[in-house]
């Protein structure tokens, strides 16, 4: 079994959970249409320790849009670092495209989705989301990104995804 993030669900809007998650250390990689490869191959054991590092899931993905600091369209993808590694005990890549970083504790709203996964659905699942968020009135922060939970061996009806954005805090 896969370590997954632990997350309170503070709220209920809908099909949207808002959620509070603590600070977590993931191994990233940004503007790169070969990140997943990259980063598999650090928890694997290119790092400066040789050290295997256990999957965890959800995978995090991010399209970026061109209006942001980084022009590109490929994105960024991250792999979440188990709960016992801190920014100084996580491996160090051999590979300078891969970054470890720390994201503070924060509130995130997530829809989650089955199914296969494709730029429309994307899309789809993405105005839901913020459609949802707007009715309710609740600011976000930054943009929108996928957490996948599932290898690609899983039929898509089994599948777990989800589309979610930081928010700001409510009441």
């Amino acid at each position: 079994m896969v370590e997954t993030i632990k997350y309170e669900v503070v709220r209920e809007i809908g099909k949207v959970e808002v959620r509070s998650y603590p600070k977590i250390i993931v191994a990233k990689v940004d503007d790169s249409p070969d990140a997943f490869n990259l980063l598999y191959r650090f928890i694997t054991g290119e790092n400066r320790q040789r050290a295997k590092v256990k999957m965890t899931s959800p995978v995090v993905s991010q399209k970026i849009e061109m209006t942001s600091p980084v022009l590109s369209e490929t994105g960024a993808m991250a792999f979440v670092m188990p709960k016992e590694y801190t920014i100084e005990t996580t491996p160090e890549p051999l590979n300078n495209q891969v970054k470890i970083a720390e994201i503070p504790a924060r509130l995130i709203a997530a829809l989650c989705f089955s199914g296969g996964w494709s730029e429309a659905h994307f899309e789809k699942e993405t105005q839901d989301l913020l459609k949802t968020l707007s009715e309710a009135n609740i600011k976000t922060k930054g943009n929108v990104f996928t957490m996948l939970y599932n290898p690609p061996f899983i039929p898509g009806f089994l599948r777990r995804n989800e589309v979610a954005i930081e928010i700001e805090q409510i009441t």
